[in-house]
């Protein structure tokens, strides 16, 4: 039976579903119907103002956030999609944290649903640092729908492992 590592947290029934799409070679053809578009977001520049629209929209009274980027390393070393920390460093005698939000590269070229959802979620952050009940209506409230489109990444991310290791056997 296929392992679904980013569906594990879900129902059987629904991961034999998805198994079923993916027998039928069907799980590709239904992301790309549902999320056909690719964003414009493509240098960090971008992506900090992206993500201070989207915060001074929701968050303005949270801290300001110093930093954001897309980090090419980060899926892989921090099994992590997006991440979000506060730097501290001493500045003329003062310690001043920094906030930064790193966001996974392989956001560069996906969906802008998938995009908007993770920077809604590091963002959440800002003002709920625990993955609560509080945090998720907050991400609810600044991206409706926020709970199928994470489940519709897990399932992006189900294909393009599944990609990579038809890639290995190819070559």
């Amino acid at each position: 039976m296929l392992q679904l590592k980013y569906l594990q947290a879900y129902s059987p029934a629904l991961q034999d579903r998805v198994r079923a799409l993916i027998a039928q070679d069907q799980l590709g053809i239904h992301l790309a119907q549902r999320y056909p578009a690719r964003h414009a977001v493509q240098t960090d520049k971008a992506l900090y103002l992206y993500a201070n629209e989207i915060k001074q929209m929701f968050l303005r009274n949270a801290p300001a956030v110093d930093k954001v980027v897309y980090d090419s390393k980060l899926d892989l070393i921090h099994q992590a999609l997006g991440l979000n920390t506060a730097i501290s460093r001493v500045q003329g005698g003062k310690l001043k944290a920094k906030k930064e939000v790193r966001i996974a590269s392989l956001f560069k070229e996906g969906p802008p649903e998938f995009l908007r959802m993770i920077v809604v979620h590091e963002l959440a952050h800002l003002k709920e640092r625990e993955h609560s009940k509080a945090f998720y209506q907050l991400c609810e409230y600044m991206q409706p729908g926020y709970a199928q489109l994470e489940f519709d990444l897990r399932l992006y991310l189900t294909q393009r492992d599944l990609l990579k290791q038809v890639q290995v056997l190819v070559s």
